[in-house]
């Protein structure tokens, strides 16, 4: 990223201090929820609800009172007791509407299913008994608190999803306002680090929402190249989506009903920002424009007529869209997504349970995968008997015993303390996270395997999931055993929304041989952010090249492996390593680690080429598309004398074909000498551009020997057979 200092020191010694709740209720009022038991059973055949809960407060009866929801503008007096259970003979009729109110003296907490179900970390909003503004001020003071930079927001643990159940009578979830969602007068829902927004409706329009603001913390505002880890899908903007993101944000499954006049609006021409990602998602009324971003991938996205450039500065992706920009040096229209599955989403169905919607896989699309009243093609799966679902404090033991009883695991917002790897070792098994759950390795001397491990089997997903590592590890995940050769072309292994992350954090030395490989055949990726961090709370330079080892971001041995939106930057040698066949990527961005401290202790093939490419195909890679590729030079904590000779390597081969590849530097003294096999010129002279490099009259790289992890080096005393 082309991303400010930043001093987060600070930010680290607080980050286990931040505010988890700002409650709604009256300030006299303390809120015991947090080392209170409580518990809550429904009784369908009766269909009366049973309370219980462990002793607070200092004297008298505990007052019981009922609202539809969590904020509900009316709670009703449902009765009173001496003891610790109470039964509700007469609850609302669906019974996640019942949200109950005890209070003893000073001291109150709330009893529901829902967050018996879910936990904390996740709010739930609901129109029917809410007022408009309700949800949106609630939102908004938690981006005060966590949702902004430093202390209050890159580097926290904590994690929290907000889901709007669907509208009903014609209500709206928007409380007024106009102009850009940047302004005041917009009234915008603001999201922060760490969050999520989902509507639980069927389709997008279900849930309508005002407008949506993401404030960028650098410059004075005008910077959002540290806007990271949030996401949204599956609701209907009405107002204004001022989306202003760079790595690690998925906006999916939008009704989009208005914009401003940049998706990256912060009221300043200034503005800049290295992102993103959208995805089946439909502009109505008017075209966006990406403004100042660096770079951008679009997916499977409707706009209103009109062909004409959508802003962006180096390379810009369109792919499976309806009415994307023309063809120019930044912009690349792809006219199908060739094999896609969406990713799964959590919704209510029309017998009011909890269920997860599967999209299925679809192919050579064009436009949306829903309609109006169609949630599209796929399957439903009931959340309380298909699935379990894991909440912060979970161990892997827990979640590896769920999957071996063939549950699939949705991991609701949190910081999950691994000291194991969640082993995914079966046909058609889910991992799905909200809220940018997070899975960590733990600073334990005997956890050094790595974070997620999925088997060769068919079908398999994993989605909306953050890979930490405060240890040392082979592999952050992995897919497929070293050697896997199943054919999985009729029912692929799906990965999306994938964020793995090095350093950062940590004070103690860690060493990752590759954040991800892919073993597997037939893999898709639906967005990637590998990331070996460039800045955080500990020292950078050369300090950090020692303290965060991490040689490789993605490494490909599986055949027939599709990546969309894949970011990775920063690692130590090749970045991307690509030795299986028939692989595609449509739209790549990195930037080479800023703190290679000499160029003797940075190069590739024996010593003999300066620096590692950012993308490699190995020499033995017979077929191989890329389109759209950009690798920007920020080489900042170095001797002033380090280089890269090649932005991307490939084979001179007839069915090697990458397109549309990018150079350019951001800062630094050090450049990238060519675009691809020393062709293309130097970052020296500004921004470089290799539109088609097939068979090309570029010298091929040396042949090398790559030294792949293998299970030679997972730890001794760790069995991951089945």
């Amino acid at each position: 990223m082309t991303k400010k200092a930043i001093s987060v020191f600070t930010a680290f010694l607080f980050m286990l201090t931040l505010c988890s709740f700002i409650s709604s209720y009256p300030s006299n009022e303390k809120k015991q929820e947090s080392r209170t038991e409580r518990k809550i059973v429904y009784n369908k055949k009766k269909h009366i609800i049973t309370l219980s809960w462990s002793a607070f407060g200092s004297s008298g009866n505990y007052i019981i009172t009922r609202g539809g929801s969590r904020l509900a503008s009316d709670f009703v007096s449902a009765g009173s007791t001496s003891k610790l259970e109470f039964t509700d003979n007469k609850p609302n009729a669906d019974k996640y509407e019942n949200y109950y109110k005890i209070t003893r003296g000073s001291e109150f907490i709330i009893i529901s299913l829902e967050n018996q179900i879910f936990g904390d970390n996740m709010y739930f909003y609901d129109r029917k008994y809410e007022k408009a503004e309700t949800a949106r001020k609630e939102i908004n003071s938690q981006f005060e608190s966590i949702g902004l930079g430093g202390a209050n927001g890159e580097w926290t643990t904590k994690r929290q999803a907000y889901y709007f159940k669907a509208n009903v009578k014609g209500q709206t979830y928007d409380s007024g306002g106009s102009g850009s969602a940047s302004g005041a007068e917009a009234n915008s829902i603001e999201l922060g680090f760490y969050s999520h927004i989902g509507g639980l409706g069927k389709v997008p329009s279900d849930v309508k929402l005002g407008s949506i603001f993401t404030r960028p913390h650098l410059s004075g505002g005008a910077n959002a190249t540290c806007t990271f880890w949030r996401s949204v899908e599956n609701v209907e903007v009405m107002r204004d989506f001022a989306w202003t993101v760079s790595q690690s944000t998925s906006a999916r499954r939008l009704l989009i009903d208005s914009t401003s006049k940049y998706i990256s609006d912060v009221g300043n021409t200034n503005f800049w920002g290295s992102g993103g990602f959208i995805a089946d998602t439909h502009y109505t009324s008017s075209r966006p424009n990406w403004g100042g971003q660096q770079q951008w991938y679009t997916r499977n996205t409707v706009f209103p007529s009109g062909s004409g450039a959508m802003g962006g500065s180096y390379n810009m992706v369109w792919q499976g869209c309806v009415n994307p920009p023309q063809a120019d040096n930044v912009n690349s229209p792809v006219l199908t997504t060739s094999i896609i599955r969406e990713k799964p989403f959590l919704f209510i169905d029309n017998d009011g349970e909890y269920k997860v919607f599967v999209p299925a896989w679809q192919k050579d699309r064009v436009g949306v995968s829903w309609s109006s009243k169609d949630m599209g093609k796929g399957q439903v799966q009931d959340l309380l008997t298909k699935w379990y679902v894991a909440k912060e404090g979970d161990t892997d033991v827990e979640i590896n015993n769920a999957l071996k009883a063939g549950k699939n695991i949705f991991f609701t917002p949190g910081h999950y303390a691994l000291n194991a790897p969640i082993q995914v070792n079966r046909k058609d098994a889910i991992l799905l996270g909200a809220g940018i759950a997070s899975v960590t390795l733990e600073p334990t001397e005997k956890n050094i395997w790595g974070c997620i491990y999925a088997d060769d089997k068919d079908g398999v997903i994993v989605a909306g999931l953050l890979m930490d590592s405060f240890n040392s590890t082979t592999y952050q995940i992995r897919i497929g055993n070293e050697g896997a050769n199943a054919d999985h072309a009729a029912d692929p292994i799906l990965l999306a929304d994938i964020t793995c992350r090095v350093g950062g954090v940590q004070s103690k030395n860690i060493q990752i041989q590759a954040s991800m490989q892919i073993n597997g055949n037939n893999v898709v990726g639906d967005h990637f952010w590998l990331w070996r961090a460039d800045h955080g709370s500990q020292k950078g330079g050369d300090a950090r090249w020692q303290r965060d080892r991490c040689k490789n971001g993605l490494i490909v041995t599986g055949n027939d492996v599709t990546l969309y939106a894949l970011f990775t930057e920063h690692y130590q040698e090749y970045e991307v390593l690509w030795l299986g066949e028939r692989g595609r990527t449509y739209f790549f961005q990195n930037e080479p680690p800023y703190d290679a401290p000499n160029q003797a202790g940075w190069s590739s093939q024996g010593g003999r080429v300066d620096g590692y490419a950012a993308f490699k195909v190995a020499n033995t890679v017979k077929e191989h598309h890329t389109i759209g590729m950009g690798s920007y030079a920020v080489f900042t904590g170095t001797d002033g004398n380090v280089n890269k000779k090649n932005g991307f390597e490939a084979p001179n081969s007839p069915n090697v074909k990458l397109e549309k590849m990018c150079i350019t530097r951001f800062a630094g003294p050090g450049n990238i000498q060519n675009v691809i096999n020393g062709t293309g010129g130097s970052t020296t002279n500004g921004t470089k551009r290799v539109a088609d490099y097939n068979n090309g009259e570029g010298a091929q790289p040396y042949d090398e020997v790559f030294i792949l992890p293998n299970r030679e080096s997972y730890p001794a005393y760790i069995n991951m057979e089945k």
